[in-house]
């Protein structure tokens, strides 16, 4: 599945050290952000415009301008943006002196599966895109990166499309209560259920593998890892926020040292081995298809609709979650 560069001076050992250093990384600065609202106010507000001005002055020669780069490293870090303001902006009525908290907005809540659909729908976009042009394969635009279309671009694109369909119970959202262990305030979202982070992750990787071939093996590996992880043990019910705070931090991180996963000793390329392809991109669409048949057995079941209330209230995951929530 993948290439080392080997005659970089890289050993299998080597390489295998740096996506470990890259997973605790992205793991610790998540866990910064997450915990300290002054962390993650500077980390998605004040840093990205900074390196903003660097990448279209002094780093415009070496740095990503492809539209899908930019819309991708823009759109992670809106959301960010917006999940820091979920959290934590509040403030008090002059009509009626009630203190009020955005989380508590309906329409606010509809921000995490908008952007959510958004990013998702920007890689399904980019399947298509190269399915349809490089069939034959070929060099992207404005990049040295080489990738090859065919049949699996499509499969990932119908099962990122479905990923979409299954985002459920967003109304849900709500705040981790503070404790003395964690002051995260993280933004938790019981409906979304183990299973469907677990199609999401295949489909991405699918994704990165057929259309970032270059970069999978940190930022469709390693990067995929570390939010779910995240998720799965000390931030629970917190995917997306700890999804998008990572890829936000990895996309600023590739912006601006790109030479790192391009051209490095450490860079790892893709073997662009068909089969490969079609069997993460076959796998992607059967993960998401399940979870499709399972939503419509539970609408069906429960009577309840996915999209104006809460889909798995009954499974024990959700009320894991739902009990870490502030009353």
């Amino acid at each position: 599945m993948f290439t080392f560069n080997f005659e970089g001076g890289a050993s299998v050992i080597s390489v295998w050290l740096v996506w470990i250093l890259v997973f605790a990384v992205l793991f610790a600065l998540n866990e910064v952000t997450r915990r300290s609202k002054v962390a993650g106010f500077t980390a998605f507000v004040i840093l990205p415009i900074v390196l903003s001005a660097l990448w279209f002055t002094v780093l415009r020669d070496t740095t990503y301008t492809d539209w899908f780069h930019l819309v991708k490293v823009y759109s992670s870090t809106a959301g960010c943006i917006g999940f820091w303001c979920i959290r934590h902006l509040h403030g008090k009525s002059k009509k009626t002196g009630r203190q009020w908290h955005l989380y508590n907005n309906r329409i606010a809540l509809c921000f995490p599966p908008l952007i959510l659909a958004i990013n998702i729908c920007e890689a399904v976009a980019r399947d298509i895109e190269i399915g349809a042009n490089y069939v034959n394969g070929g060099f992207l635009a404005d990049e040295a990166m080489y990738v090859v279309g065919g049949a699996w671009n499509y499969m990932n694109g119908a099962a990122g499309i479905i990923n979409i369909i299954t985002i459920t119970g967003w109304f849900g959202i709500c705040i981790r209560k503070i404790t003395k262990k964690d002051k995260s305030q993280d933004m938790l979202w019981p409906d979304m259920m183990w299973f469907w982070i677990v199609a999401y992750d295949i489909w991405n990787f699918a994704y990165t593998y057929n259309c970032l071939p270059g970069h999978a093996w940190y930022c469709g590996f390693a990067l995929l890892l570390a939010p779910t992880v995240c998720a799965f043990t000390i931030g629970k019910g917190a995917w997306l926020q700890h999804r998008a705070q990572t890829l936000a931090l990895w996309c600023m991180f590739a912006q601006t040292f790109p030479a790192f996963i391009d051209k490095g000793r450490f860079a790892v390329s893709s073997t662009y081995n068909t089969t490969a392809l079609t069997i993460w991109s076959f796998a992607a669409l059967v993960a998401n298809v399940s979870v499709l048949v399972f939503m419509i057995y539970k609408i069906v079941k429960t009577k309840r609709n996915p999209y104006a209330g809460e889909l798995y209230v009954d499974m024990k995951g959700y009320k894991v979650v739902k009990a870490l929530a502030k009353n």
